[in-house]
């Protein structure tokens, strides 16, 4: 029987990586608007305060956690702290992500591994060191942020992209390795979303026009259409769902 307790978080702990502005803090708002309460996560501790007052002024529950989620120890010591202190982790979303813009020819060596070490191997890194303990209890949800991207394509973003596909795949091989320990494990990929990170993007009336004539809604997201993605992703309501990208681009990915 579908009821909205099937959608509700109540109970349950949420960490997001990343969360102190942008997507991150959006995904983080809207699971705990489900019940969840939340850790938020990011290096800036001064940035990641201001983030968590601001949820907490909306009436959320709200603790946070500073680290880099490329240092592998650091994350591990970050992830027992909190399951120490605060409570065991049943939802995490890898949404920490970074990007560096050049014509493949001209890309640093520096950036591209900047790049991959973000958006690949803190993925991994993080979600290594929570399905570890959510496998001792036999459940949990792990919800990677992966981009239209991890599909497509375009000029300048050779790191960017190729780190989104590896997200892509990474998301798929934890899925199946973990589902017998009780972890789904899902991926949300969105599409053009004004943030303060797109911010000069969205300026830029030759490129907004793109994403507008090139989205069937006509439009840019808003980053709180992100936060049902995750909802549903976390929640009992998709159940039978692991290993699967969930698009939320406006339709982008469905045209030529």
């Amino acid at each position: 029987m579908i009821d909205t307790a099937t959608f509700r978080l109540d109970g349950r702990l949420a960490l997001v990586t990343g969360s102190s502005a942008g997507i991150g803090t959006a995904l983080a708002r809207g699971l705990g608007q489900a019940g969840a309460a939340l850790v938020l996560n990011g290096r800036d501790r001064d940035k990641l305060a201001r983030a968590a007052q601001g949820l907490r002024d909306e009436g959320l529950r709200v603790h946070t956690s500073a680290f880099d989620a490329t240092d592998a120890a650091a994350v591990d010591a970050a992830v027992a702290a909190i399951e120490a202190d605060v409570g065991a982790i049943d939802i995490l979303v890898n949404n920490a992500g970074t990007t560096r813009r050049a014509p493949f020819t001209e890309l640093a060596l520096d950036d591209w591994r900047t790049v991959m070490a973000t958006n690949v191997d803190g993925l991994f890194i993080v979600g290594q060191a929570v399905a570890r303990r959510m496998a001792q209890r036999g459940r949990g949800r792990i919800i990677n942020i992966c981009s239209l991207m991890s599909e497509f394509g375009r000029s300048g973003t050779a790191a960017y992209t190729a780190s989104k596909g590896a997200a892509k795949m990474l998301t798929k091989a934890m899925a199946v390795d973990l589902a017998p320990l009780g972890i789904r494990v899902n991926g949300i990929a969105p599409g053009y979303f004004a943030t303060e990170l797109t911010a000069p993007l969205v300026a830029d009336e030759k490129f907004s026009a793109w994403v507008r004539q090139r989205a069937p809604l006509g439009r840019w997201g808003q980053v709180d259409e992100l936060a049902p993605a995750a909802v549903f992703l976390a929640s009992d309501a998709s159940g039978f769902v692991t290993g699967h990208l969930l698009f939320v681009d406006g339709g982008m990915s469905a045209t030529l």
